[in-house]
C-alpha cells in the first residue's frame, strides 16, 4: 500500500502509536498497522477511497470503551473523537438533539438537562461513551427495562459509505439511491424480505438484542438505520445522528430486594415488571462475595447470606401515585424477599445504587496475577429464565475451576458476567474458551441471545451460525457485501473471520508485548475507567522521518 493515505489529519505508523491503539476494554491486544485521526469529513472520505483501493482494513474507534473487541484490529486504526463537527443542538420543543459522533453521552445529556430532558438509556459507560459508539453497538443500559435500547430514540443519522459517499437516513423518509444503498436495495432486501418467517423463528424472543444485523427491527420498520444500528461500523461511519429526547422525571424512589434463594428468580421479576420499574438491576452472590469488604457496615448485614439482590427504581411526576407504586412493590415482594429496603428520597437512593457501582473499580484493580475477562459477558436470556441461566454459569465455571463475578439488568434476563481466572495456572485458556462454548450452547437452549448491549465484536461473531442458523448468517454476510463490497470496514467484526475468538489477549503468557510506559498507561486506564484519555498521549510525539 501506499505510505500515506491523502488526508491532512494525523496517521501514524511508528511503534508506540501502534502500541497506544493495541487495546480497548474487553479482553485483546491486537497491535494495528497504523492509527489515524482524520480532522474532518472530507479527511474522512479520502481515508476511505484510499482504503478501498489499497484494499486497507479500517478499523472504527470511539472512547475504545466496547466490549466485544470490535475497538482493534490488524487494520488502521481511525479514532473519531478528534473529529470536527457540527455542534450539539437541543430542540427543546421538538424533544430532539442533534450530535456528532464524537459527542459523549455525558456531554448530551448535561445540554438538554438544562431544558429537564434527556436521553433515557444509559449505559454505565455514559460519561466517556461516544454517540458514534451507541449507535454503533445499540447500546443500553439500567433503565432499558423501561425505555427500550438506543434503537428507539434514533431519529435520523449521518452515514459515510464504503464508497465515500455522504447519505441522510431518517425515519419514514426514503433515502438518496447511493452506490451502498442502491446495492443492498437491488442484490440483498428481496431476500431478507422473503425471509421474513425464518426471521420471527429464529431471532431471540428476548427484550434486548445487540447481536447480528437488526433485521427483525428493518422488517418492521422498513427504515435502513435500522440495520446501520448495531452494524458496529461494519456498514459505514456513523458521523451525526438525530435523537429523541424524553422528559427527565420529578421524582424517584428506590427499592433493594434481598433474596435468599433464586427459585422463585422469574415470578419477581414477572411482579416487578407489572409496576413498570424504570431499572431493575441484579447484584447475584458472587458479585455480594465479591464487594462485601468494602461495603457500610448497615448494608453489609442487609445482604449477608443473600443469594441476590435486585435493586429497583421507579420514578414519575406525580409524588403521591409515585410512593403509591413503591407501596404496592413492597407488598408485591413480600412473598419472595427475605427482606425489602424502600429509600423515598435521593439520596438514600443514592446510597442503594452505590452497592451497584462498587464493582467495576474492584474488578479491574485486581492484582496482576488474576484478570477480569468479560468473555460471556453479555447474555441475555428470556425473562423467566433468567434464574436457570444464573445457576448454569455458576456450576459450569464451577466445574472449570472458574472464578465469576455476574451482576447485570434483571428487568430485562440480562447478565453480565467476568471471569476471574488464575493467569499462573497452566490451561486457563483452554478452560475459558471451552465456558464460552458450554454457556453459548445454554444460551442458544434457553432462547437467548449472547449480547443483549455490547454488540458482538470479534468475540461473539463465530458464535452466530449457533444462535441464527446459517441461512441467517448468509443473509449477513450478504448485507456486509452489500454496502462494503470490499471489506474494509471493521472485517472480522459480526461476520467472522478465520481466527478464534479467544486469540490475542492482552493477559497471559501469550499476549503481544507493548513498552513498559504504555501497557501501564492502559491498564490504569482499564482500573480508573479512563476512557475519555486520548491514546496519542500515550505515546507522545511522532518520531522525526517518514510516518
Amino acid at each position: 500500500m501506499t505510505a500515506h493515505p491523502p488526508i491532512r489529519g494525523v496517521y501514524r505508523t511508528d511503534a508506540r502509536a501502534r502500541a497506544a491503539y493495541a487495546e480497548g476494554a474487553g479482553i485483546y491486544r491486537i497491535i494495528p498497522a497504523a492509527v489515524c485521526l482524520p480532522v474532518d469529513h472530507d479527511d474522512l472520505a479520502a481515508l476511505i477511497r484510499w482504503a478501498g483501493a489499497e484494499r486497507v482494513s479500517l478499523v472504527l474507534r470511539g472512547a475504545g470503551s466496547a466490549m466485544g473487541g470490535g475497538n482493534v484490529g490488524d487494520g488502521v486504526i481511525v479514532d473519531l473523537t478528534a473529529l470536527r463537527q457540527a455542534p450539539l443542538t437541543i430542540d427543546a420543543a421538538r424533544r430532539l438533539a442533534h450530535a456528532g459522533s464524537s459527542v459523549t453521552l455525558g456531554a448530551l445529556d448535561q445540554a438538554a438537562a438544562g431544558h429537564a430532558l434527556r436521553l433515557p438509556p444509559d449505559p454505565s459507560s455514559g460519561r466517556w461513551a461516544t454517540l458514534g459508539g451507541m449507535v454503533s453497538t445499540n447500546a443500553a443500559g439500567a433503565r432499558s427495562v423501561r425505555y427500550g435500547s438506543v434503537r428507539p430514540w434514533v431519529q435520523a443519522l449521518d452515514l459515510l459509505t464504503a464508497d465515500g459517499e455522504h447519505v441522510h437516513l431518517a425515519r419514514g423518509e426514503a433515502p438518496p439511491e447511493v452506490a451502498a444503498l442502491a446495492r443492498f436495495r437491488r442484490e440483498v432486501e428481496p431476500a431478507v424480505l422473503a425471509a421474513a418467517p425464518l426471521v420471527r423463528q429464529r431471532f431471540p424472543h428476548t427484550r434486548k438484542n445487540s447481536s447480528g444485523y437488526a433485521l427483525d427491527a428493518f422488517l418492521r420498520s422498513g427504515d435502513l438505520l435500522d440495520l446501520v444500528i448495531g452494524a458496529e461500523g461494519t456498514l459505514g461511519v456513523v458521523t451525526a445522528a438525530e435523537w429523541r429526547l424524553d422528559r427527565v422525571p420529578r421524582h424517584q424512589t428506590a427499592l433493594r430486594l434481598v433474596l435468599d434463594s433464586m427459585d422463585h428468580f422469574g415470578e419477581v421479576i414477572t411482579a416487578l415488571l407489572s409496576h413498570e420499574p424504570a431499572a431493575a438491576e441484579l447484584l447475584d452472590r458472587t458479585f455480594l462475595d465479591l464487594v462485601a469488604g468494602r461495603l457500610p457496615a448497615e448494608t453489609a448485614a442487609a445482604v449477608r447470606g443473600a443469594e441476590a439482590v435486585v435493586l429497583v427504581e421507579l420514578e414519575g411526576d406525580d409524588l403521591p401515585a409515585l410512593r403509591e407504586a413503591t407501596a404496592a412493590v413492597r407488598r408485591d415482594m413480600a412473598p419472595f424477599a427475605a427482606r425489602v429496603d424502600v429509600a423515598l428520597d435521593e439520596a438514600e437512593a443514592t446510597e442503594l445504587w452505590a452497592l451497584r457501582h462498587a464493582a467495576s473499580p474492584i474488578l479491574a484493580g485486581l492484582p496482576e496475577d488474576r484478570r477480569s475477562l468479560q468473555v460471556i459477558e453479555d447474555g441475555c436470556v428470556p425473562v423467566a429464565r433468567v434464574g436457570r441461566y444464573i445457576r448454569f454459569v455458576r456450576e459450569a465455571a464451577a466445574a472449570r475451576g472458574l472464578a465469576v463475578v455476574m451482576f447485570g439488568h434483571a428487568g430485562d434476563g440480562h447478565v453480565h458476567v467476568n471471569l476471574l481466572p488464575e493467569l499462573a495456572r497452566g490451561g486457563w485458556e483452554a478452560q475459558v474458551a471451552a465456558l464460552l462454548e458450554d454457556v453459548t450452547d445454554e444460551i442458544v437452549r434457553l432462547g437467548g441471545t449472547p449480547s443483549g448491549e455490547h454488540g458482538d465484536g470479534r468475540l461473539r461473531a463465530a458464535l452466530l451460525t449457533r444462535v441464527y442458523g446459517g441461512e441467517i448468517v448468509e443473509l449477513f454476510r450478504r448485507i456486509k457485501t452489500a454496502f462494503d463490497p470490499r471489506g474494509i470496514f471493521n472485517p472480522g467484526v459480526i461476520v467472522p473471520d478465520a481466527g478464534p475468538p479467544l486469540s490475542r489477549l492482552k493477559a497471559g503468557a501469550d499476549a503481544a508485548p507493548l513498552p513498559a510506559d504504555i501497557a501501564a498507561g492502559l491498564r490504569e486506564i482499564e482500573r480508573g475507567g479512563g476512557y475519555a484519555t486520548p491514546r496519542l498521549t500515550l505515546a507522545g510525539a511522532a518520531p522525526a522521518g517518514p510516518q
